[in-house]
């Protein structure tokens, strides 16, 4: 099995001990902090952008194979892994689509966060919208 490292590239700051399940149904406030070195690569993000959020569930347990299949408690019925946004998988990795609040120095404010106060930041990806 090949293993891969990724390196976080910052991480996310809120007060809120009480986090929605899901980006779609969270209205909180918080901020990305970007780690200096990485701060010229947020040119181009401004306010009222949407962005595309890649972290690490750092508080998930570690992957068993008992959890390939799971009952979400909003969903009554069991589910693959793979259909569900669980944060127990088999890689420990999240995406949310978050709103850009406001920009500064190293400083993404952001609202619909669905990520713990510390969650390491992977990536971050512009949101587009599929054009008709």
């Amino acid at each position: 099995m090949e293993q891969y490292i990724f390196k976080s590239i910052g991480y996310i700051k809120t007060n809120t001990k009480n986090i929605p399940r899901h980006w779609t149904i969270s209205d909180i406030e918080g901020e990305i902090i970007i780690n200096p070195e990485y701060k010229d690569g947020l040119k181009g993000i401004k306010k009222g952008d949407k962005i595309v959020v890649i972290f690490y569930f750092h508080k998930s347990p570690p992957f068993t194979y008992d959890k390939l299949i799971q009952k979400p408690a909003h969903i009554n019925e069991q589910r693959g892994v793979f259909s569900i946004c669980s944060p127990h998988r088999p890689n420990p990795i999240g995406l949310s689509v978050l709103e850009v609040v406001d920009i500064f120095d190293n400083v993404i404010k952001v609202r619909r966060i669905d990520m713990f106060d510390g969650t390491p930041v992977l990536d971050i990806k512009p949101y587009i919208e599929i054009q008709s």
